[in-house]
């Protein structure tokens, strides 16, 4: 399936998942994004809560919602997306990493929060086919990259690539007296990471070289996905565009990312990032 103009590719910050139950300046962005797009065929979303040691991607017809977090309010375990896979797009994907071999999972993963806390909100409906395909943990973040710039190519067959994370992501750092700012490494990383996907976007994987890096990802999961809207926007020779920005409790960023779309501006006047509970641990792999 051709189309005249390549659909866009975004990379949306997802904080906390309390931020599918939420309705804040961020989500509203995301509700923007959704509905000023054209209706993509399929979305293929990388997040960052399928981080294993291969590359996979999801290829059954009806994939389950996954709650992947423990602690949380009833009604976000309550929370169903239930779009459709699309089996096909799994062949399409594997065909387009090629060199690569991307693994097809029939029945192990799904839905994560990293993709329904955002999908709920940008396409609220369920009702476009959704395919997740893995972060492999064992490789490096030029691999990410290129790997992004490979799939770019399926947004000319109407593929709307998505990718969940937050550029600054350090839940052990977290100041619950600072819910609308970021710590001083925190910002010079995010700014930094600005100059660089907004003009370079193909150097994006040198700000893992970056001296707050460490602080900013102190586990690549949440970063590596924004790599894979960098490598689309290198492959199209356009810098990526902010679509809304901001901090939360001093270590996370929610700045996003677009490219070759126009969000609409939604104003600050919403409230920030939602919380998490009290009782959550700080713990990289549930967040």
């Amino acid at each position: 399936m051709k189309r005249n103009v390549a659909m866009p590719a975004a990379f949306l910050g997802h904080g906390s998942p309390m931020n599918a139950l939420e309705r804040n300046r961020f989500t509203e962005a995301w509700r923007a994004f959704g509905a000023s797009v054209p209706r993509p065929r399929a979305i293929l979303m990388v997040s960052a809560h399928w981080y294993v040691n291969a590359t996979a991607v999801t290829a059954m017809a009806r994939p389950r919602t996954i709650h992947d977090f423990f602690g949380f309010p009833q009604a976000l375990f309550d929370v169903q997306y239930p779009a459709p896979g699309l089996p096909e797009l799994a062949e399409e994907v594997a065909d387009f990493a090629s060199p690569d071999f991307v693994g097809r999972d029939l029945d192990g993963w799904g839905l994560d929060h990293g993709t329904w806390s955002v999908l709920v909100h940008a396409f609220p409906d369920a009702d476009i086919p959704v395919v997740q395909l893995s972060i492999n943990a064992l490789k490096p973040p030029q691999w990410h990259l290129e790997l992004g710039a490979r799939l770019a190519r399926l947004r000319e067959a109407g593929v709307l690539l998505m990718a969940s994370g937050n550029v600054v992501h350090n839940l052990r750092a977290i100041d619950w007296a600072q819910p609308d700012t970021g710590f001083d490494w925190a910002r010079r990383f995010d700014e930094h990471a600005r100059a660089v996907l907004t003009e370079r976007p193909g150097e994006a994987d040198s700000l893992v070289a970056h001296r707050d890096y460490a602080m900013a990802a102190p586990t690549p999961e949440h970063f590596l996905p924004v790599l894979y809207i960098a490598g689309a926007a290198a492959a199209a020779g356009t810098p990526a565009q902010v679509l809304v920005d901001g901090y939360a409790y001093g270590s996370l960023s929610m700045t996003s990312y677009g490219v070759g779309c126009a969000c609409p501006e939604t104003g600050d006047a919403l409230p920030g990032a939602a919380p998490l509970p009290d009782d959550v641990p700080a713990d990289e792999t549930n967040t």
